[in-house]
């Protein structure tokens, strides 16, 4: 296509949507922006109302930077108003949407999107989460150590590691029940350094009774694991927190319990032998999981340590959200103030074969969250396509595995992370190109409302995929693109406990991303927290990386480039995988820009030239990632 089409955007931040939060019954303006060469004779707003296009013709309202802006207004009568725009040029019909512009007309799928009456996270954009697993991050309170024996689950007994930097135990001798010591104690000790590294908000793994490490096999939503220090620690870190300026996120399943929960209680392991479902038919906690003929159950995933909850029982749903005192609502409100749930296998909750109950009761989750605080983060497990989760009245976001995790591992050289799984898909699946990259970028984040994009959980590593830097085939190089790429998009950006101190760890297993914290190693002289640090710091200090526009400024081969803009500063992340020197052009001119610093923001030189008024060429040598700050034209 002609070069000036490269220009041609839109989105659904408020530098285009003059309200990206309007009510029903109000109205917006839409806006496009385009070079001001480029030969453009109308542009059309056509949106759907009541099921029928309408159109409004847009304006030129003004000119600057090099970019001519439009401007159309539409009615807010619905609560999700879905649009396109039609542009008439010397050269034909276009049409752009969220996936781009194209001369073919598009379906709906991607038509730009405004939410009526949602109320947004506004928190979240600006934030950079901290992923803890709490075993494994500091031991602030020895006294509430598991002891060695203490007890034991499925025959197998706990373990009490004699030292912290001890390697975790694999699954086949640890059985999940080696114990560190990390306590929430612990991380309420560490504030200052979450601080220090520009961490505004806290995820934690699961932290109610359980008996293992990962503690997904709960016994007691109701109350904080006292080998964590119980339910007082808790309030304690959530006040110390708040009190610094971050915000909490705790980590549920309600898919399933443990085996050992108060309401199944299979071996009597906590609980009076003879209590709950798996004993007695009788009891009100039956109807909370699936029975079938002689005592049989469904267990998730086919694992009988974790029996699934049947929402079919209202009492059920009373206990988990309905009620006052139900479990997401008990830790949402004072002392504790949680700011938010994960949500643990999300994608197959109240999923059971004919029981197909997930988008019956999660705008009733949603609400019953929203009424304890309207600025609670719902956030989801989910490691692939789950758009139809993401238009307003559901989830807020995903771990962004697919449009983030994933393919950035991918196109830095490993195979995909779900993919792995299977020693042919393993193979087949290793690389990926600048293209595919770009694509999936679109795919994602082109289906969702504008004002969804900004929610997105933007990870690459967790404690259910080895660590990137953990891989000897990436290079630190690479694991900086990585980190460059979940800051550039839309979103929060999560930092896996222990990334920034290029902590150690195996590949192939969970044991292996879940190592204790490296503490009194001196990392923080290390590049890894050096990165880290100043993208935190740059995402804090500049709004065009919380609330400007993404746009994709190349994608070819080994290489691909993103820009963040508004109206007053943009960023360009490159990120190479090429094994020789590149010569890239990147049209800086669609953000406005007209060449880039002289260094990137760690220091790395730049090297480029000028090929016009919109576009420069940047030398990228081999495996070379940047992150740089764009110079502005002159309004």
């Amino acid at each position: 296509m002609t070069s000036w089409i490269e220009s041609v955007y839109s989105d659904g931040t408020a530098l285009f949507v003059s309200d990206p939060f309007p009510a029903v019954g109000t109205a917006v303006r839409i806006r496009l922006r385009a070079y001001e060469h480029a030969p453009i004779q109308a542009v059309l707003l056509r949106y759907l109302r009541n099921g029928l296009e309408q159109v409004a013709y847009a304006r030129r309202i003004k000119t600057e930077r090099g970019l001519a802006w439009y401007e159309a207004e539409m009615p807010v009568t619905e609560n999700r108003m879905r649009y396109r725009f039609d542009l008439v040029t010397d050269e034909g019909l276009f049409f752009l949407t969220q996936q781009g512009v194209s001369r073919c007309l598009p379906d709906h799928t991607y038509y730009f999107t405004v939410l009526a009456d949602y109320v947004q996270p506004a928190w979240v954009k600006q934030a950079v989460f901290y992923q803890i697993f709490p075993e494994r991050f500091c031991n602030g309170d020895p006294s509430n150590d598991v002891r060695c024996g203490e007890y034991a689950q499925d025959g197998h007994p706990a373990i009490r590691m004699e030292r912290w930097d001890d390697e975790p135990l694999p699954y086949e001798k640890g059985f999940c029940l080696d114990f560190f010591g990390g306590d929430l104690e612990g991380i309420r000790q560490k504030i200052p350094y979450l601080k220090d590294l520009g961490i505004t908000a806290l995820y934690l793994n699961p932290i109610f009774r359980a008996p293992s490490t990962h503690k997904y096999d709960c016994v007691d939503y109701f109350h904080v694991d006292p080998h964590f220090g119980g339910d007082e620690a808790l309030a304690e870190l959530s006040q110390a927190l708040h009190e610094n300026g971050m915000r909490l996120v705790l980590d549920i399943s309600i898919n399933h319990t443990g085996a050992n929960h108060r309401w199944f209680n299979r071996d009597g392991m906590f609980f009076p032998v003879g209590e709950g479902a798996f004993h007695d038919p009788d009891s009100r906690e039956r109807g909370y999981y699936f029975f079938g003929e002689g005592n049989a159950y469904h267990g998730w995933a086919g694992n009988d340590n974790l029996p699934t909850l049947n929402y079919t029982s209202p009492d059920l749903r009373e206990q988990i959200y309905r009620g006052e005192g139900s479990v997401l609502r008990k830790w949402l409100k004072p002392p504790y103030s949680i700011d938010g749930w994960r949500f643990d296998v999300a994608d197959t909750f109240a999923r059971n074969d004919r029981v197909q109950l997930a988008h019956a009761l999660w705008p009733e989750i949603r609400r019953s969250i929203r009424a304890e605080n309207p600025q609670a983060y719902i956030l989801a497990e989910d490691w692939g396509d789950c758009a139809e989760y993401l238009q307003g009245s559901e989830w807020d976001a995903p771990m962004n595995y697919y449009g983030c995790g994933r393919p950035i591992r991918q196109f830095l050289g490993q195979p995909d992370l779900f993919m792995a799984r299977d020693e042919l898909l393993r193979r087949a699946s290793r690389g990926m190109q600048a293209e595919d990259l770009a694509r999936r970028i679109v795919q994602h984040l082109g289906k969702l409302p504008g004002v969804i994009q900004e929610n997105q959980f933007n990870l690459f590593d967790s404690h259910d995929a080895s660590r990137l830097h953990n891989d000897p085939a990436i290079s630190p190089m690479a694991w900086r693109g990585a980190v460059y790429f979940q800051f550039i998009l839309p979103g929060a950006a999560s930092v896996y406990y222990g990334d920034e101190a290029a902590i150690g760890g195996t590949l192939g297993s969970n044991e292996g991303c879940r190592y204790p914290m490296p503490w009194g190693s001196g990392f923080e002289s290390g590049q890894a927290f050096r990165t880290v640090r100043t993208m935190a710091r740059l995402k804090a200090e500049h709004p065009a990386l919380s609330g400007g526009g993404m746009q994709i400024l190349y994608a070819k081969g080994d290489v691909i480039a993103l820009g963040r803009s508004d109206d007053s500063e943009a960023f360009a992340a490159v990120i190479s995988v090429s094994d020789t020197t590149e010569h890239i052009r990147l049209p800086l001119g669609v953000m406005g820009a007209a060449g880039l610093a002289e260094t990137d923001v760690l220091g790395e030189k730049l090297t480029w030239r000028r090929l016009d008024g919109d576009s420069i060429e940047l030398t990228v040598p081999p495996g070379m990632c940047y992150f740089a700050t764009c110079v502005m034209k002159e309004k």
